[in-house]
């Protein structure tokens, strides 16, 4: 007797017609029913955030051959939820995030909606992935990191989850064949040092845009920022349990 295909959930954070999820979504279905739902506008940047001050609208649309799927007014947090509980109405067996258009290295975790939705997935128990290659160019090539990903993907579902943890997958992007490994590794240290732009707008009101540069301050080797820099990708255990258990004896002596 034939075993039942995995339910794949796929979702992302640039949005349903993104080149990234148009990649992720074919090669998703190598592995199992997949079922797409994603944000109808761009959610980059918005972090856990989840909806509770509008009402969420979901609208199922013939996206990708063969494929269910449906946009969502909602953050990338919102689809995983909706998913499992108004879409799918069970948990699935993997849920996986991207590609993201841009790195999701290091502390960019905190920010990434992407990764959001993969650490949803994991607080609801279920095993889960997020994807980015690393480059913002407009025509950067996804097609590459797809090894990287049904690598991935095949130990996963082989092999399960440690209970509570995601995975964190960054993909350089190198030329076609030129992806040298996957190295398991930690979260690097790094911060955005910010920058506001100061512009007035046609009605002398000011406004602000936010830069910055990305300031690596960890230089062991033994981080994601370091191996993909050297052409590998990174995948680093990540988890919600955000305690500081090395500061808890020190904040205990404070005898508060």
């Amino acid at each position: 007797m034939q075993s039942k295909k995995p339910l794949i959930l796929v979702t992302n954070d640039d949005g349903i017609t993104a080149k990234g999820i148009i990649s992720l979504q074919k090669t998703m279905a190598e592995f199992g029913d997949v079922v797409v739902i994603a944000p109808d506008s761009p959610q980059s940047g918005m972090g856990h955030a989840i909806t509770i001050n509008e009402p969420l609208r979901l609208k199922k649309g013939d996206f990708f051959k063969n494929v269910e799927a449906y946009s969502c007014s909602g953050t990338p947090v919102d689809c995983v939820k909706l998913g499992i509980y108004e879409v799918l109405h069970r948990k699935p067996d993997l849920v996986v995030s991207g590609i993201n258009h841009g790195i999701n290295a290091s502390t960019n975790v905190l920010y990434s909606g992407t990764m959001s939705a993969a650490v949803e997935g994991a607080m609801e128990g279920i095993p889960s992935i997020g994807f980015s290659l690393c480059s913002f160019d407009s025509n950067a090539n996804f097609a590459n990191a797809m090894d990287v990903v049904r690598k991935v993907v095949k130990k996963v579902l082989e092999n399960g989850m440690p209970k509570n943890v995601c995975l964190n997958v960054n993909i350089p992007d190198v030329a076609e064949g030129e992806i040298k490994g996957l190295k398991t590794c930690k979260q690097a240290h790094a911060f955005w040092e910010d920058r506001f732009d100061k512009r007035t707008d046609p009605f002398k009101k000011d406004y602000y845009w936010m830069t910055g540069d990305f300031v690596a301050q960890d230089t062991t080797k033994d981080t994601d920022l370091y191996w993909i820099e050297k052409g590998y990708a990174s995948i680093v255990p990540t988890q919600f349990d955000m305690t500081a258990y090395a500061a808890m004896n020190e904040i205990e002596n404070w005898n508060l």
